[in-house]
């Protein structure tokens, strides 16, 4: 990442969403991204990615129903994410 604020930002959310445990996906799509041949450095980048798509999708998005679970299609789109996706990223 190019921005130093945007890349530590990610690793303090990242990191956070794995110690909340079985709270989040994160921990377990780490744990499966490094298992798939990541890096730790790697997966918490993966998960980063997804997780600012995610947070870019809600700033952009129409308001929606507030009493939806925002954190749903980003826990979805986690447990879909592969070391291979990370890697065709670029």
């Amino acid at each position: 990442m190019p921005n130093a604020t945007v890349h530590a930002t990610a690793h303090a959310i990242v990191e956070s969403q794995i110690a909340l445990g079985d709270e989040t996906p994160a921990r377990r799509t780490a744990q499966r991204l490094m298992d798939e041949g990541l890096d730790r450095h790697e997966a918490i980048h993966a998960i980063g990615m997804v997780l600012f798509e995610f947070m870019n999708d809600l700033l952009n998005a129409p308001p929606s129903d507030a009493d939806a679970d925002p954190n749903v299609p980003y826990f979805a789109a986690l447990e879909r994410l592969t070391a291979e996706d990370w890697r065709r990223s670029g």
